[in-house]
């Protein structure tokens, strides 16, 4: 008989509450890497963008009123990729974006005590 431990994949990694936005940015700091930033932490982003990145890759992003941030891709499939910012975003920088691209408030139920 085999046995081994093991220990189970925590369902949400995730260190910060995500909020779904729509935007464009730029990869790199170039304005001919294009992509959209589909939603976005105080730790990190999804981005989809036009061409694959690869995981483990050190990045550039530069997203409207945050400017540009480094990020390391976390995860990537097709077009779609999750990248952790090297240094947090603060949560005001983030409800300002979203009031910015008329989303309203970014994390509704924090306030509410949810």
């Amino acid at each position: 008989m085999f046995s081994a431990e093991f220990e189970p994949a925590e369902a949400n990694r995730r260190r910060a509450a995500r909020s779904p936005i729509a935007l464009n940015a730029e990869l790199d700091g170039s304005h001919r890497t294009l992509c959209k930033v589909a939603d976005i932490s105080i730790g990190g982003v999804r981005l989809r963008t036009y061409s694959a990145l690869r995981v483990g890759a050190k990045i550039w992003i530069t997203i409207p009123i945050i400017g540009r941030v480094s990020a390391t891709v976390k995860w990537a499939d097709d077009y779609n990729a999750g990248c952790e910012f090297a240094e947090p975003i603060s949560a005001d920088v983030i409800e300002t974006l979203h009031f910015q691209a008329g989303h309203g408030d970014a994390f509704p139920d924090s306030r509410s005590g949810k």
